[in-house]
């Protein structure tokens, strides 16, 4: 481990929780190493984000809270639990409307979330964010999943054409090489992830 990776460890274990902690109490801004340690955690180590995350929440600086609650996301989702992971994102959301400069992926998370999992109950709610926050949409990865939760939505709620039109533009943006930006043609690909979504789409495509 790097002198400064000391918070964002991928595993952990009662060495590793010595070592933050001793550089934790010797750190002025305290907020943010414990945020980005718990994001790095969130998907192996769920309980251990929670634990930072909690006392990320104590603390009196909670500019960056929207992206807090989207790791207590993640962590909930590693967890399985389905429906305080998307309580964590409309708080994110929520979040940036007090401070909409800083934004977070809870815009697209959500709705896609809902899709994916046939949430129906909150079928609504995404086709509502989906609408409001379109004009996001930067990388491929964006205009997938945007496109993905339209046609599963749709095809879920028995709309005729929708569902083709959202799926062939979500396996039309998969397919993309390149982000589109200059120095940065690598970021945001789909590539090889989203399999199982992918697939789903390509079965709606061929209905």
């Amino acid at each position: 481990m790097g002198r400064d990776d000391w918070f964002r460890s991928t595993t952990w274990d009662d060495t590793t929780a010595a070592v933050f902690e001793a550089k934790l109490r010797r750190a002025r801004s305290k907020e943010q190493y414990l945020r980005i340690q718990a994001s790095t955690l969130a998907d192996a180590r769920p309980d251990i984000a929670h634990t930072l995350l909690d006392r990320y929440f104590e603390l009196p600086d909670q500019l960056d809270a929207a992206q807090a609650y989207v790791d207590r996301a993640r962590a909930y989702l590693a967890q399985s639990r389905l429906e305080e992971a998307l309580v964590a994102y409309e708080r994110a959301l929520a979040r940036e409307e007090e401070y909409p400069n800083l934004l977070t992926e809870a815009y697209i998370a959500l709705p896609y979330l809902v899709a994916t999992r046939a949430v129906e109950k909150r079928y609504s709610q995404a086709r509502d964010l989906l609408a409001k926050h379109k004009h996001r949409l930067t990388f491929p990865v964006d205009h997938f999943k945007w496109n993905a939760a339209q046609a599963l939505i749709a095809r879920a709620l028995g709309q005729a054409e929708s569902p083709y039109q959202h799926a062939k533009a979500a396996l039309e943006a998969a397919e993309k090489d390149h982000s589109g930006f200059r120095y940065h043609a690598g970021i945001g690909l789909v590539g090889d992830s989203l399999s199982e979504v992918r697939d789903r789409l390509r079965r709606l495509c061929d209905a």
